[in-house]
């Protein structure tokens, strides 16, 4: 029979039954011991691992400030080039209507626009800044970008200034829409890729289509000698307008021709009544701008007629697919 511990260091004797002394030896407390260090440890590594997790040390405090501090700068500086994209954009609208509408010059390209792609070396470099390295870089672009554009900005108000001592040249630019648009109500179609309303397929669009009454007034854009007067096939009854430094402008789908070929007409002057004639589906006018030959897109010729809201408006509207009359 087995004997059996009643307390801690007592013992009952099955031949005498009387409670008998234990004696412990050394692998018993060896043992014990043991067992006290590993309760221990695993004790020690929960609250190790308690306040690990879920209570920062000092330094991690620190760094975790530091961390939301870089956050709100570098959202601060999200901000500015929000800001100056803004301007770009205005930059890169007017220089199409300035360089290209005023002064002839050939449009900047896209690609010129958008920049050279920097070398992957360059951005592996700086992935290896600090955080503050990298911040005290971007803020310094953003500064040198910020005073380019300034300087820029005044660059176009300077040749703005030019621009307008050049009467002649600006009197014989288009610079209006064909027909009154002032609430942009009539404009139905922009230039570019559109459906083609009879053959159903895309056809690329050389000009804007500006819906009206039939008879409604149809308006020289800028000085010039009409070189065509007529029917033309697809076009229907059609003015041309040569306005010298390489501009030319075409009317087309009127009901009534009210000028001659070699005629001198001032912008503004009414040439023609809109109408349906030739390929069309609905009463309007078709027009287009031409320069040294090649049609482009006349939404850039409207600074006399529209301002900055109602350029941005217009072209969104422009850019409607699939609303082509002609």
């Amino acid at each position: 029979m087995k004997s059996t511990i009643l307390r801690r260091h007592y013992r009952v004797n099955p031949d005498t039954l009387q409670l008998e002394r234990v004696e412990h030896g050394i692998h018993y407390w060896l043992r014990r011991s043991g067992w006290y260090l590993i309760g221990g440890v695993c004790l020690g590594l929960v609250f190790f691992f308690v306040f690990f997790y879920f209570f920062p040390s000092p330094r991690e405090a620190s760094l975790i400030q530091y961390n939301k501090t870089l956050s709100s700068q570098l959202e601060t500086m999200e901000r500015q080039v929000d800001q100056i994209q803004v301007v770009i954009n205005d930059l890169a609208q007017r220089d199409d209507n300035l360089y290209r509408a005023i002064l002839g010059a050939e449009p900047i390209p896209q690609s010129v626009r958008l920049g050279a792609t920097q070398q992957i070396s360059y951005y592996d470099s700086l992935a290896r800044m600090s955080n503050t390295q990298l911040l005290a870089d971007v803020q310094r672009k953003i500064d040198v970008l910020e005073k380019g554009l300034y300087v820029q900005a005044r660059s176009y108000d300077e040749i703005l200034q030019l621009a307008k001592t050049q009467e002649v040249r600006m009197e014989n630019i288009p610079a209006i829409q064909p027909v009154l648009n002032k609430d942009l109500k009539h404009m139905a179609s922009g230039y570019g890729w559109r459906i083609d309303p009879v053959y159903h397929i895309r056809r690329f669009h050389e000009g804007m289509d500006f819906t009206a009454p039939v008879g409604t007034d149809i308006f020289a854009t800028g000085n010039g000698t009409v070189s065509y007067v007529g029917w033309r096939q697809g076009y229907g009854e059609t003015v041309e307008i040569e306005h010298g430094f390489g501009y030319r402008t075409r009317y087309a789908h009127c009901s009534k021709l009210l000028v001659r070929e070699g005629q001198k007409v001032k912008r503004g002057d009414v040439i023609a009544l809109v109408g349906n004639t030739g390929k069309s589906t609905g009463p309007h006018v078709h027009y287009e701008v031409h320069y040294q030959g090649v049609p482009i897109d006349p939404r850039n010729f409207y600074f006399y007629d529209l301002n900055p809201e109602d350029y941005d408006k217009m072209v969104q509207l422009s850019s409607n697919m699939g609303n082509m009359l002609d």
